[in-house]
């Protein structure tokens, strides 16, 4: 049976804009903010210089990788992020490591009642990966999104073949729910992707980042 519920009133969701953190680890502190329009500079240096570290798990998008992460490119993707933010469509969260921007974290596709879901996606800095800088960055998201923001389920697509971001999520206690065959047209193909799902249950005994600390993978700073 199909149940059909009437569409939600759209408007600004709990918990946006926000600051997160923050969480001290090898590489140093990691705190969460909303993405801004003066980080346009660091966001294409960075997103240029890390297209080989980056580009095989993104989706394939019109034009060259150089043109989409121009610097003028950056306002019209703020403005657009900042407006679903508005909106409650998503969270775009900028990752600052010691206050350097250094990657994202969008939570997207929020879907409130009767779901209460959404999906996380992430991308780090090639020079600070590896370091715990994303591992704390998602669970500081995961926690606010079980908190403030009141859903129920996070999910995560992943290419089988990324073993960094793979770590990343099993590192958080995120489980395997599936295989998506030819899910997603990243770097010029229909490539499956496993799918990972956390929910507000999984959570009980204690927060994403309490447990960091807890591991000895972070400190509260």
């Amino acid at each position: 049976m199909a149940h059909a519920y009437p569409a939600p009133i759209t408007g600004r969701h709990p918990g946006w804009p926000a600051t997160l953190g923050a969480l001290r680890v090898a590489a140093g502190v990691v705190a969460l903010r909303p993405v801004r329009l003066r980080d346009g500079r660091t966001w294409s240096a960075i997103r240029i210089r890390d297209e080989r570290h980056l580009a095989p798990w993104e989706p394939t998008m019109p034009g060259g990788w150089a043109q989409r992460h121009a610097v003028s490119e950056w306002p019209a993707r703020w403005l657009q992020l900042r407006g679903a933010g508005r909106r409650g469509a998503v969270l775009p969260f900028a990752i600052t490591l010691d206050g350097r921007f250094v990657g994202q974290v969008m939570v997207g596709n929020v879907v409130r009642e009767p779901l209460l879901s959404a999906y996380v996606g992430y991308w780090i800095d090639s020079a600070v990966a590896g370091q715990g800088v994303t591992t704390a960055a998602v669970a500081l998201v995961v926690d606010h999104c079980f908190g403030r923001v009141g859903l129920h389920r996070l999910e995560a697509t992943v290419r089988p073949e990324n073993v960094a971001s793979l770590r990343v999520l099993a590192k958080l206690g995120f489980r395997k729910e599936g295989l998506f065959k030819r899910y997603l047209d990243v770097d010029g193909a229909w490539r499956d992707h496993y799918c990972f799902a956390v929910t507000v249950e999984d959570l009980v005994s204690s927060s994403l980042a309490g447990r960091l600390v807890a591991d000895g993978r972070a400190e509260r700073a």
